[in-house]
């Protein structure tokens, strides 16, 4: 993404800024293409909602007590992912699991499953971080279940790094959004980062300090709101992850999908992986070279949203 080479020691260095893709009011929002006729446009939230497209208020998380009851059924979801073939519900042995949010799924879903080198087993979109059991599409969107759009990723740490999986994460939308991404506003948008296990959560902490700083010394004084938060945390209210409906699941692959994405990339790289690794943890230096980057990296607005389908092709 920079322009910097890989070794360079002083940030930040500015990514690729061209191609803005942006359709529409928000994701909740867009027309239902694709969608089956039954499902309708996004439940109202009366004032909350209309104070929030007219940016007179910020939109505040649902008390958990407050929450939507959900229910005990769970979604049905595709067997195999559309794009990359694989099982979807499945953990092959060797493999981790990563859990993010960064605006509206669509786009956040199509960045991942085409990082190339065969490591990303399968990708899903969903609703994390919340407090109401198996929520409906509507109801996330609502703000009354606490959830905010997010993306499971299923990788084989042997051929692409968590750290790969947080550089893309960091550089394709705005951290600094608070509740929200571009026209999407509300809860239901939030960044968030979630994490399953010790290294993750100093990966993530580590790497989020580092942007803050790139962020700053490019100028862009606003404070990272990306929450960081135990997978565990949510095992009270059944669970950090629930799947999203079915046709969400790897939705800009479809015919006839709408192109819709309002992420908002800074155009900040991620500095070098040296400069912030916490103490021991080396083994998880990214497998992605800077040359990817310098290619490949999110550019401003949402430019995936119009790029192939398949997998990056690129050497590893």
């Amino acid at each position: 993404s920079g322009q910097a080479e890989h070794l360079e020691m002083s940030f930040p260095r500015l990514a690729p800024c061209v191609g803005i893709i942006a359709f529409g009011a928000s994701c909740c929002a867009a027309l239902n293409v694709g969608v089956p006729p039954r499902l309708t446009p996004r439940p109202v939230r009366m004032i909350g909602s209309l104070l929030d497209l007219l940016g007179g208020a910020e939109a505040t998380l649902v008390d958990p007590a407050n929450a939507l009851p959900g229910r005990q059924q769970k979604m049905d979801i595709p067997g195999r992912h559309y794009v990359l073939g694989n099982k979807m519900d499945y953990v092959p042995e060797g493999h981790k699991v990563a859990v993010f949010a960064n605006g509206c799924f669509w786009g956040s879903e199509k960045g991942i499953w085409r990082l190339p080198g065969s490591g990303v087993f399968s990708t899903a979109v969903g609703y994390c971080a919340g407090f109401t059991p198996n929520p409906t599409y509507q109801e996330a969107c609502s703000g009354q279940t606490g959830h905010t759009e997010g993306v499971r990723v299923v990788y084989d740490p042997a051929k692409i790094s968590f750290v790969d999986i947080l550089r893309w994460f960091w550089e394709a939308h705005d951290p600094c959004a608070g509740m929200g991404q571009g026209n999407d506003r509300g809860t239901q948008y939030r960044s968030g980062f979630y994490y399953f296990d010790e290294e993750q959560r100093q990966l993530i902490d580590a790497s989020k300090v580092a942007y803050q700083q790139a962020l700053n010394e490019a100028g862009k004084t606003r404070k990272i709101t990306t929450e960081v938060a135990a997978a565990s945390k949510y095992d009270q209210y059944g669970g950090l992850w629930f799947y999203g409906e079915s046709y969400h699941q790897q939705y800009l692959a479809k015919p006839g999908a709408r192109p819709y994405c309002s992420a908002q990339p800074q155009c900040v790289s991620l500095p070098p992986f040296e400069m912030w690794v916490p103490p021991g943890l080396e083994h998880h230096a990214p497998k992605l070279s800077e040359k990817f980057w310098k290619i490949h990296a999110p550019g401003a607005g949402c430019r995936v949203v119009n790029a192939p389908n398949e997998p990056i092709d690129f050497p590893m």
